[in-house]
């Protein structure tokens, strides 16, 4: 079965069309990758990572992962998350193929460029081996300080700056759905909209805030934001 994706993966069919009991032990992913077969991708669901990951085409990872995994690996990472958006629960790429669209040999060998390539996302953490195949991270996690210490000082710079910037937004996004609850309740206790505006600017809110929080608040079909659980 062919895969069609924005930037599509050569040969790559559903997971569960593998074979479902295999009379042999199986080989490690960089042992499949080394015997140039076809190779079995598995998603990897993070329960801690991925609600605060990044999806391996985004700018946060072109612009710091990149100096840690190299430019391969991250091309690699990105091509099976354009395979994950057509085929969430896995797929099976074919080796060869895979190697020559990233530009490298799929040698017979462990030490070859492809097998590196697979090698080194397990190394960072990115992909796991999983059984026949190899599970791999739909988001990847934010640099560890160790990992950002690495890199140059301009990038360094940058990435504390975009952590910074993500942390405002996600308290301002709080705010927001704080302010919408509050909001949402005096109106149903049968405070007026005016008593109401007024008691939010009174916690200290912005007025752009407290008039977001209003409309959200009058719309009945609107269900209360994630914050409220």
């Amino acid at each position: 079965m062919s895969l069609t994706v924005p930037h599509p993966l050569p040969v790559a069919t559903p997971a569960s069309l593998a074979p479902a009991s295999p009379v042999a032990t199986p080989a490690s992913p960089v042992e499949e990758v080394a015997a140039d077969t076809t190779l079995i991708i598995l998603p990897w669901p993070d329960p801690v990572v991925d609600p605060v990951g990044y999806d391996p085409r985004s700018p946060y990872v072109e612009q710091f992962w990149l100096g840690v995994l190299g430019p391969t690996t991250v091309w690699l990472l990105r091509r099976l998350a354009s395979g994950f958006d057509a085929y969430p629960d896995g797929f099976e790429i074919d080796v060869i193929e895979t190697a020559a669209a990233l530009g490298l040999a799929a040698t017979a060998s462990r030490n070859g460029p492809f097998a590196r390539t697979v090698s080194r996302c397990v190394q960072f953490g990115m992909a796991h081996e999983s059984g026949w195949g190899l599970a791999v991270r739909r988001r990847l996690p934010p640099l560890s300080h160790r990992q950002c210490m690495k890199l140059p000082t301009v990038v360094q710079e940058a990435h504390r700056a975009w952590l910074s910037a993500d942390t405002m937004e996600h308290r301002a996004s709080e705010q927001r759905a704080r302010a919408e609850i509050i909001a949402r309740t005096l109106l149903e206790l049968g405070d007026d909209p005016d008593q109401t505006t007024r008691h939010l600017l009174a916690l200290g809110l912005s007025a752009d805030v407290c008039d977001e929080a209003m409309a959200a608040a009058r719309r009945p079909d609107r269900p209360l934001p994630l914050d409220a659980a």
